[in-house]
């Protein structure tokens, strides 16, 4: 009777994960596509470094070509951050198939690997050269950042994750440390007094 209660509930947390799986994935694609789609009209519509003002003093549009990471840090490492942001891509993936049982961290990774791969391929697929792309950046607040649509997904992502952490929501969806597999087990070996 036990082996067939635990099929059974392997089996739904098997469809609860394939479905988490998908969810994360569908807001990937979204992110990407917003990105790029962005990306493509600033191209299309501005000049190289021109700047139209939105909300006076606060937000403009401002086209740039960002070789580097965050606040054009790391210029002369482009093929670096390539690289490690195709490994944080892979990671993502790895966690949404294997381990992710939770709407939340579904959504979270979603978006963090939504954002990842919007300028992953830019660095990629844009002028310099495979590997060597610029990023294309527009969203300007003013005293602080140009940034894109893939930096805002993977800035919410990463505030959404430090949340569920801090919270100690695993992503399994559970609270708290999971239980110690040795201990588990000892606790199954024990008999019941």
């Amino acid at each position: 009777m036990g082996t067939t209660v635990d099929a059974v509930q392997s089996g739904s947390t098997g469809a609860k994960a394939r479905k988490y799986v998908g969810l994360g994935l569908v807001i990937a694609l979204i992110a990407l596509v917003l990105d790029q789609s962005v990306k493509i009209i600033v191209e299309q519509n501005m000049r190289l470094g021109q700047s139209i003002e939105v909300i006076p003093g606060f937000f403009n549009i401002h086209y740039i070509l960002n070789p580097g990471a965050a606040f054009s840090i790391g210029e002369d490492f482009t093929i670096v951050f390539a690289i490690l942001q195709s490994a944080v891509a892979i990671y993502v993936i790895y966690l949404l198939l294997r381990k992710v049982l939770a709407r939340s961290w579904a959504i979270a990774l979603g978006c963090l690997l939504g954002g990842v791969l919007g300028n992953v391929v830019d660095r990629l697929f844009r002028e310099p050269g495979f590997g060597f792309g610029h990023v294309v950046d527009m969203l300007s607040v003013n005293h602080f950042a140009i940034f894109n649509v893939a930096d805002s997904f993977i800035v919410c992502s990463m505030i959404a994750v430090a949340y569920m952490l801090i919270r100690g929501r695993n992503l399994d969806g559970s609270i708290g440390d999971p239980p110690k597999k040795d201990q588990a087990d000892k606790g199954e070996a024990e008999p019941s007094a």
